[in-house]
């Protein structure tokens, strides 16, 4: 008897899955702080910081209580600005009703070329408010390539794009080995070639709180606060570092929780003339909004904006 064994006679496609991203997902990509800002993540304020009080606030990690209404009219401010500037603004939908830190949207994500990291938030204030975004990305058609899990825990303000190849990620109380771990993984299967690890100290609690990509190859830093050998690996790949030393701007302000809308180009917390007057200097463009009663969560910003896409550097 004749036996015929047939094989499938086909084989997989080899094609990187970044050259079809485009076409099977959508025009999901970031690979920098500063390119052209295509598109975002926002969380509008709701229900859940109605309850911030003189008796709660700092339950919540926030400085002050908040004013619902200043609150969400300086967010709306800030989408409209956004709008402005040819940038979509998405929605996080179905949010828990009980995280008042939700807003805060750098924290539970961080975009990649190939698709978004859900973070794992470290205190527990913030854990679940990563399931509603994980939603909402899925909804919209952009990949999760990772979500921190395990023992980790991870925030996307941990991490920092200085180019392509290059990604800052910080370990301190908002991210410990384990996750930073997995996010290296992620990134360097995805070609980032240079991870630069550095200890976020004990005064801050996310890399932008003391350092933000303003240009292309240009890194505004609080120079007290940043590490030599981190420092030293940016001087050595051809990043300008502009010190600003304007502690009271810095921390009362945050006036480096800024977004860059595209190179050379920001939007920043308004008040903060020195830092405003130091970035000018730089030859970057300035757009000021009104950020006060956000900035009473301890967040900006850069804090409310996660990226969904940004032009190619």
């Amino acid at each position: 008897m004749e036996v015929k064994v047939q094989g499938e006679r086909w084989f997989p496609a080899e094609t990187n899955f970044s050259e079809e991203l485009k076409d099977l997902w959508g025009n999901w990509y970031c690979d920098s702080e500063v390119g052209t800002l295509r598109s975002v993540l926002l969380h509008r304020p709701g229900m859940e910081i109605e309850g911030i009080n003189e008796e709660n606030f700092a339950d919540f990690r926030f400085r002050a209580p908040m004013n619902p209404v200043r609150a969400r009219r300086q967010q709306d401010a800030l989408a409209d600005m956004f709008r402005l500037n040819g940038v979509e603004v998405h929605y996080v939908e179905g949010q828990r009703t009980d995280r008042p830190n939700a807003l805060y949207m750098r924290d539970l994500m961080f975009m990649t070329p190939e698709g978004a990291i859900i973070c794992r938030p470290a205190i527990p204030a913030r854990r679940g408010e990563e399931k509603a975004v994980a939603r909402t990305l899925a909804s919209l058609g952009v990949p999760i390539i990772k979500t921190i899990n395990g023992d980790g825990y991870f925030e996307g303000a941990c991490a920092m794009w200085v180019n392509r190849e290059t990604v800052i990620i910080g370990t301190g109380s908002r991210s410990n080995e384990l996750g930073a771990i997995q996010v290296e993984r992620e990134l360097r299967n995805i070609g980032v070639k240079n991870i630069i690890r550095t200890q976020i100290p004990y005064g801050s609690i996310h890399l932008d709180g003391y350092m933000n990509m303003i240009d292309v190859n240009k890194l505004v830093i609080f120079p007290w606060h940043t590490t030599y050998d981190c420092m030293k690996q940016l001087l050595e790949l051809g990043i300008e570092l502009i010190e600003l030393p304007f502690i009271d701007e810095l921390k009362q302000g945050m006036s480096l929780n800024f977004i860059a809308l595209s190179p050379g180009k920001i939007v920043m917390p308004s008040g903060n003339e020195k830092s405003k007057n130091l970035f000018m200097e730089h030859g970057v463009e300035v757009i000021e909004i009104e950020m006060d009663e956000i900035i009473n969560g301890w967040g900006a910003i850069h804090c409310m904006t996660a990226f969904l896409n940004r032009d190619p550097v």
